[in-house]
């Protein structure tokens, strides 16, 4: 097992997730930069890109889209919903489903801070490569779709772009 309790800076860190929480936030921090022109964060951007690509999701399939928690996703719509950018409905078939949908306000701040994201984009291709950031991309598709659970299920973004 390895020695989390001393570190070796010049080596790479020891824990899988550890490391790629790191560098999530290091590039979090990039796009986060460039996209604050439009008042946005990339989680944010994230989502109204979705609505605005998919049209209306309800928070479930929204959330299996950005593999990330209904609860956690829910706390990040509550500000883009009380800014007007997404709207929350009540489905007339089933009262059960609330889709989300981009407003108006929020296809117009979408379409602003889409080259503020490529400004990112080509920030991030720049400093670390074209190539690698691609390979990079398929190898974090491919984690994505990796069973980590250990169960036979499929994964909640089997199928999902």
């Amino acid at each position: 097992m390895t020695d989390l309790t001393q570190p070796d800076p010049t080596r790479p860190d020891p824990c899988n997730c550890s490391a790629i929480r790191k560098a999530a936030r290091h590039v979090t921090q990039l796009y986060d930069q460039h996209l604050a022109g439009a008042g946005l964060t990339v989680t944010q951007f994230g989502i109204l890109a979705r609505l605005g690509a998919y049209g209306a999701l309800t928070i479930n399939d929204l959330a299996g889209r950005l593999a990330m928690d209904r609860t956690t996703l829910g706390r990040i719509i509550r500000p883009l919903e009380r800014d007007g950018l997404v709207q929350i409905s009540s489905d007339p078939r089933d009262g059960r489903r609330r889709p989300l949908a981009l407003t108006e306000g929020g296809r117009v701040r979408l379409d602003a801070a889409r080259p503020l994201w490529a400004s990112a984009q080509d920030r991030f291709e720049s400093a670390y490569g074209r190539e690698p950031a691609s390979s990079l991309r398929t190898m974090l598709a491919g984690l994505l779709a990796t069973d980590l659970a250990g169960g036979s299920a499929s994964t909640p973004n089997e199928g999902r772009p």
